[in-house]
């Protein structure tokens, strides 16, 4: 899949920390938001969820801050695949200066895909990998 916007948003002031910028648990929270919107986009939407009795947990997650939002500051995210595994989804968000389009931080995650009720992985439907592999291959 190529990159997708997935969110897009303004960074308020009471969203800073002691130090003038958007603190950490932000930039996490507008990752976690931009991932609903690219499972969504891979057909994993939460009526696919609780209709299959499916989850998906995260298991890794990775992030690079690059360089720090003032207050006011507007950010867009954009999200692509990175590889589609049996059970497990590794994609990444790219967070961008919406006026500059300079990078300011980027999260690399897994998530893998689950039965709801035992929490085991089981694979990914292959309808949903064959739309995330199209999606990529289309990039």
């Amino acid at each position: 899949m190529g990159a997708r916007e997935t969110f897009r948003g303004v960074v308020y002031p009471w969203q800073l920390d002691q130090m003038g910028h958007m603190n950490v648990q932000f930039y996490t929270a507008r990752f976690d938001e931009a991932t609903w919107h690219f499972f969504a986009a891979l057909g994993i939407t939460s009526d696919y969820l609780r209709e299959q009795g499916r989850a998906m947990m995260a298991v890794d997650q990775h992030t690079q801050y690059r360089k720090e939002l003032l207050a006011g500051a507007l950010i867009v995210i954009t999200s692509e695949l990175v590889k589609l595994g049996r059970t497990s989804v590794r994609f990444r968000h790219s967070m961008r200066d919406a006026l500059s389009g300079e990078e300011v931080a980027a999260s690399e995650l897994v998530g893998v895909h689950v039965d709801a009720a035992t929490r085991k992985p089981i694979p990914v439907p292959e309808d949903l990998a064959r739309r995330a592999l199209e999606e990529q291959r289309a990039a």
